[in-house]
């Protein structure tokens, strides 16, 4: 689905025209609602590096990326602004967004840690052949998680208000500069 379907699920969620699971649950509901706030708020102050910039002007060939996450999920709100301005920068770039647990999605040949973790950016050629993939977030917040596995003491309130804490200081940099790496390194 294009990025403007995937926006419209939010708003589809939160009017109460999608109730089917998770949506049935309020507390998936809120993290919707906070969720579309984040990407209200990436997509209007957050600012590109002008160094990837450089790097995704540069692309001369047809890519496809395909992007797997949930509105549900708020390391892909984070993330989804980021890759959406990326991918609107260069005509050659196609980026299309799956939804994790839908029927169909690639997630099962993307597992982190075998998990179905998201986000998931997945960038290929013109013929469909994975180049590389990115996610579920930056390094940095991945190490918070795989410690907060082995914490048992941590709230999970707090454990979220960690993450949203690194995110807000980090404002997208990090995505993006792990992106770079992996644009320069495979293209």
């Amino acid at each position: 689905m294009e990025i403007t379907t995937y926006e419209k699920q939010f708003d589809d969620i939160l009017d109460g025209v999608n109730n089917s699971y998770p949506y049935d649950n309020e507390d998936y509901v809120n993290y919707v609602k906070m969720n579309k706030a984040r990407i209200r708020r990436w997509n209007k102050t957050g600012k590109l590096l002008p160094k990837i910039e450089a790097t995704i002007n540069k692309i001369d060939q047809p890519l496809k990326w395909v992007l797997i996450t949930e509105p549900w999920c708020g390391d892909a709100a984070h993330s989804h602004a980021f890759i959406g301005k990326l991918a609107a920068l260069n005509p050659n770039i196609t980026l299309t967004i799956q939804n994790r647990d839908a029927e169909g999605s690639e997630i099962d040949n993307y597992l982190t840690n075998g998990g179905k973790s998201i986000p998931k950016l997945i960038v290929r050629d013109d013929n469909g052949k994975d180049i590389f993939d990115w996610g579920p977030r930056p390094a940095e917040p991945q190490a918070i998680v795989m410690r907060h596995k082995e914490d048992n003491i941590t709230s999970a309130e707090d454990k979220k208000k960690e993450l949203q804490v690194w995110y807000n200081k980090d404002k997208g940099v990090s995505i993006q500069e792990e992106l770079n790496e992996l644009f320069t390194k495979n293209l």
